[in-house]
């Protein structure tokens, strides 16, 4: 990259927004916007603050989750979550995520039965949402791009201190973690970045080392034993 170049990072913590529309089928405001900064434009994802709906199980601030998704990805070295910024925007504080063009009928069940050269990332997805205790992992959030990048996207509903865990991701159980996938987790078991810290309350941070650490331990995808850890709809 030219030293010149702005990062994806920095172009979105820099760039103008401009709301271009509500996404649709969204509990929550997501707002597809363009954002722009010297002669660079993007399309992003703008979830702020004052668009989010009350919910009984998790404070308000879902926003600061999916901040906190992307930096785990990142700690993890797992390559995952689109860049993700938390900034002010059109209608106050939110995240800002990079937009992912995909073709929205290739989703974690027609990537797991036609894309087996995909698989080793679905399991590293797998993964990631144990630790980051994922409770809507829908098969339509995991997308791939035009480069056969496999990203998870839509992680408000994330580090719950209670194990909250609900995904499609169960077809890996019982295999030991491939060795990229268990390095990725031992690093949080021993370490969560501040920045990640930073964005979570200290009972989430405990609990957060506490599954990494069950997993890296347990060396093997679990089992589901009460066989209802799914989401709802599926897709």
């Amino acid at each position: 990259m030219p030293a010149n170049e702005l990062t994806d990072v920095e172009l979105l913590l820099r760039g103008e927004l401009t709301v271009i529309g509500r996404m649709p089928h969204s509990s929550n405001a997501t707002l597809l916007c363009s954002i722009t900064h010297d002669e660079r434009t993007e399309r992003v994802i703008y979830k702020p603050l004052k668009g989010e709906r009350p919910l009984w199980d998790f404070d308000p601030g879902l926003h600061r989750r999916e901040v906190a998704a992307y930096r785990l990805s990142e700690a993890m070295g797992l390559d995952l979550v689109p860049p993700t910024v938390l900034r002010d925007g059109p209608f106050g504080e939110g995240s800002v995520q990079l937009f992912i063009e995909h073709d929205p009928n290739l989703h974690y069940f027609s990537i797991l039965e036609s894309r087996d050269d995909l698989h080793d990332p679905l399991r590293a997805m797998c993964a990631f949402d144990i630790v980051a205790n994922n409770t809507d992992r829908k098969a339509g959030h995991v997308i791939v791009d035009a480069n056969d990048h496999v990203w998870g996207i839509d992680h408000g509903v994330c580090f719950s201190a209670d194990f909250k865990l609900r995904t499609v991701i169960w077809e890996f159980v019982t295999e030991p973690l491939p060795e990229f996938v268990a390095t990725a987790v031992a690093r949080i078991a021993e370490d969560v970045p501040l920045d990640i810290a930073a964005l979570l309350t200290d009972e989430e941070v405990t609990a957060l080392v506490e599954r990494a650490s069950w997993l890296r331990d347990g060396k093997h995808f679990p089992v589901d034993q009460s066989g209802s850890r799914y989401p709802w709809p599926l897709i």
